[in-house]
């Protein structure tokens, strides 16, 4: 009898101090519930993820996207110098967007100062060459002109070492040089320009400290998050112009410049093969030759990139994409005078009559053909956007759209078939 009772006496004495043990167990989940339900806390996302994101934008150090911020970031553009750079790819229709901010007279202008780097260091593939792009758009936008002495070779660096000097406005305007009047607007002579003197890079550099608006044009950034440092850092606070066109359009014109393009294509493919996805869009065939095989090869990393940088700023922050503007060339060529005031008010720049003509003008001429087809000259727009059609064969154009597909569909481009092409 007395056993029993020791037994039940023992499981109660168990049983009441495992319900002391429980009961602050229990009050905490009560608490932590009642917070959970007070403040809903979003679902975790992938860790891995975030912390990539996380890196690339800084941890969102460039502003929280609130209207205060975005307030501050205008008013700082307004007091301060503007840094912009025409992202693009080969024949799109760059230099025509280019020549717009060319011809403005508060608009310091380069076209294409990498070229430098991809020539001294061919045939360097693309991929390994982007830092040292980027450092040297670090140092021009600063007006550091002495970057260019690293890819000079034995030459001396003047005002006629930039490439493309004889059609730019500042160096063949006074006070560097009297052929050209920098207020007028219109297409700078380059055989009037090519008379100019030599100038000392120093002067040039001058120059370029009194422009509130600087503005490089360039082909040779492979993708957006290049320059993301740039578009980070408070002393440049890059703003980037992203010029898109129809990829089949593209390939045209690519095909149609090919010999101009066979060494670029040959340094973007190098680039290329150093990934296992390396593959061929345009397989060619033995009637093909080499040019037309390196130019045609390169189109798929256009869109692989293209696709990626649609991608990226989709995921930005408010801060970038407040920093950045996608532009169409059919959009631009079509309705230049409107497109052209939209880049003038990103830009923080005033439009005129004479540059709206210019624009305008520009897109009314006759004909899309040039011997020469990096001049910039009057074109038909509509002839420049819809040549591709009568020039390429249905094959070429089903391999284009099947390869890029998915950007055609993000930038409103059609299939061919459908109703109209945008």
């Amino acid at each position: 009898m007395k056993r029993r009772l020791h037994k039940k006496y023992l499981v109660l004495i168990l049983a009441y101090s495992g319900l002391l043990l429980l009961i602050p167990y229990v009050l905490d989940y009560r608490d932590k519930s009642v917070q959970r339900a007070q403040h809903p806390q979003q679902q975790p996302r992938c860790p891995d993820l975030e912390n990539t994101v996380a890196q690339l934008w800084g941890n969102g150090d460039r502003g929280n996207g609130s209207g205060h911020a975005a307030a501050e970031h205008a008013a700082n553009r307004s007091r301060s110098r503007i840094n912009i750079y025409l992202h693009a790819t080969w024949r799109t229709g760059s230099s025509f967007l280019g020549e717009l901010f060319n011809q403005h007279p508060d608009v310091f202008y380069l076209y294409e100062p990498m070229w430098h780097i991809w020539q001294a260091l061919y045939p360097g593939d693309a991929g390994s060459l982007q830092g040292a792009v980027r450092d040297m758009m670090g140092a021009l936008y600063r007006c550091d002109f002495s970057v260019l002495r690293l890819y000079a070779g034995a030459q001396n660096v003047t005002t006629a070492f930039i490439f493309g000097w004889k059609m730019n406005k500042v160096i063949c305007s006074e006070p560097l040089c009297a052929a050209h009047r920098r207020h007028e607007v219109g297409l700078v002579k380059e055989d009037r320009c090519a008379k100019c003197p030599k100038r000392d890079i120093r002067d040039l550099e001058r120059e370029c400290k009194k422009y509130p608006v600087m503005v490089i044009k360039g082909v040779r950034v492979l993708d957006l998050s290049t320059l993301v440092p740039l578009m980070r850092d408070p002393a440049i606070d890059l703003q980037v112009v992203q010029l898109f066109r129809d990829p089949r359009a593209v390939h045209n014109s690519r095909l149609k410049s090919k010999q101009a393009l066979v060494k670029e294509s040959i340094q973007v493919l190098r680039s290329k093969k150093q990934t296992d996805r390396y593959k061929r869009l345009l397989v060619p065939n033995n009637r093909v030759n080499r040019a037309e095989s390196y130019v045609s090869g390169a189109m798929e990393l256009i869109c692989d990139n293209w696709l990626g940088d649609l991608m990226l700023v989709g995921s930005a922050p408010p801060w970038l994409r407040r920093s950045y503007l996608r532009l169409r060339y059919e959009d631009l060529v079509l309705h230049p005078q409107e497109e052209l005031q939209g880049l003038l008010r990103f830009a923080n720049l005033s439009s005129s009559p004479a540059l709206e003509a210019f624009a305008l003008n520009m897109t009314r001429g006759q004909g899309y053909s040039s011997d020469r087809p990096f001049l910039i000259s009057s074109r038909d727009a509509k002839e420049a956007i819809y040549a591709w059609r009568e020039r390429l064969s249905v094959e070429q154009i089903h391999q284009v759209e099947a390869y890029c597909s998915e950007v055609m569909r993000q930038l409103g481009y059609r299939r061919s078939g459908a109703d109209a092409a945008s």
